[in-house]
């Protein structure tokens, strides 16, 4: 983290990226003095509630981040940021985004966790925009102009008051990463005693180390003091945090994990919390050898997934592990399930490829939907496994022979076909 005396002292002459949290009230002035170089610019986590009019001054700028402050409009500045692509503004107090406020090689739109009403009409207008995220806001509509974004890939309008499905996003093409929950058109989705999946207490578990950290939870290696259900002795505990994340609601969350049953490649629950005190899912524990596939999208990739420098597949690789993700999706279609974030980097893999599938942040329930949109939600989830498989065949390394090259053709256009499905 950056320091603002050492900006005023000229000690980030030069710098591309400049991070900024201080308790500030007004946009620093000596920011302008990196005009010619800065590329990355992050505020967040101050208490600015406004940006000056000549923003435009950074003209290099290309990513700005200003997630909890205290805006209540998104400021028009911004759309005089000629090379400005994504911006961040979660966790703020936004209820009004103004059409001069969006930049016109806007590619990636984060708005999550405001009080947004409305999106105005220019957003159809935006023919780059690619990741739009627009969780926790009180939308009630989505404006069809969306309709013109043909590169929007990722979508997340989960936990606001969408009064139906919005039929605008069966007309995206490219769209494959959808998020829908915790909206007023969904019936309420109890922890039904149907999946057999047991309620337990959080007392009754003892949290050890922490094996992971995301957006919606830590998740936790434990063990049972009172193990009523005659369950593992260890297991994997994700304990929820907060209201919002940029998915949607926990809660919905937790519903879709019960919801989803026993398959061989997901990531098993085994019981969940529902209390006063905590909201939480108790998974079985994953094997030591199990490391992840992928690595979650960079500001350059934006909706594509990043992979490890050394992480190689070979067709043969590829093959098992589509087997078994196609089982899984088929799985999750009979439950009537779309993920909405089927990703590498959602999956963990060991070195027999042996794939486990899991992360139900993005999932929603489709099942009370019409027909037509059912199918059109089924076709943004094949984009994804599309997308998917690109994705595994750019770590390809097999030979040039024939029969490589024929494999490798076959599962292009697999691909080819899914994503234009």
């Amino acid at each position: 983290m950056n320091t603002l005396k050492q900006l005023e002292d000229g000690a980030y002459q030069g710098a591309t990226r400049l991070a900024l949290a201080q308790e500030l009230t007004d946009f620093p002035e000596a920011i302008f003095t990196l005009a010619d170089t800065l590329e990355i610019l992050d505020l967040s986590n101050n208490c600015l509630t406004s940006l000056p009019d000549d923003l435009h001054r950074l003209h290099r700028l290309k990513v700005l981040f200003v997630s909890n402050n205290h805006f209540t409009v998104l400021p028009a500045a911004l759309g005089a940021c000629k090379n400005l692509e994504m911006i961040g503004f979660k966790a703020n107090r936004i209820t009004h985004v103004p059409a001069c406020a969006l930049p016109a090689k806007l590619r990636w739109l984060i708005l999550t966790d405001n009080a947004i009403e409305s999106l105005p009409e220019a957003i159809g207008e935006r023919p780059y925009l690619q990741k739009l995220m627009l969780a926790g806001n009180r939308l009630t509509a989505l404006p069809d102009t969306l309709a013109r974004c043909h590169n929007l890939q990722l979508l997340r309008i989960s936990a606001n008051q969408l009064t139906s499905f919005p039929r605008v996003l069966c007309k995206l093409p490219r769209l494959a990463w959808l998020a829908f929950a915790g909206n007023p058109f969904e019936p309420p989705a109890p922890l039904d005693s149907e999946w057999q999946v047991p309620k337990v207490r959080m007392d009754h578990l003892k949290c050890h180390d922490v094996l992971g950290r995301g957006a919606s939870g830590v998740i936790w290696r434990a063990s049972w003091r009172v193990n009523a259900y005659k369950m593992p002795k260890h297991v994997a505990v994700k304990v929820f945090h907060g209201s919002v994340t940029s998915d949607g609601y926990p809660r919905d969350e937790l519903a879709i994990a019960v919801r989803v049953g026993a398959h061989a490649n997901v990531v098993r629950t085994v019981g969940y919390v529902q209390s006063d005190e905590a909201l939480a899912v108790v998974m079985k524990l994953i094997p030591s050898d199990y490391r992840n596939l992928g690595l979650p999208p960079s500001l350059h990739s934006c909706t594509r997934d990043t992979f490890a420098p050394n992480e190689r597949l070979s067709l043969a690789d590829i093959a098992i592990l589509m087997v078994q993700m196609e089982s899984v999706l088929a799985h999750l279609r009979v439950r009537q399930i779309s993920h909405g974030d089927v990703y590498a980097h959602n999956v963990l893999v060991n070195d027999e490829m042996q794939l486990l599938f899991g992360d139900f942040g993005a999932a929603s329930y489709y099942g009370y939907l019409s027909e037509p949109i059912q199918q059109a939600i089924v076709a943004i989830e094949k984009r994804a496994l599309g997308y998917f498989i690109e994705d595994l065949l750019s770590l390809c390394v097999d030979d040039q022979s024939q029969s490589a090259l024929a494999q490798l053709a076959y599962w292009r256009q697999q691909a080819s076909m899914l994503i234009a499905s």
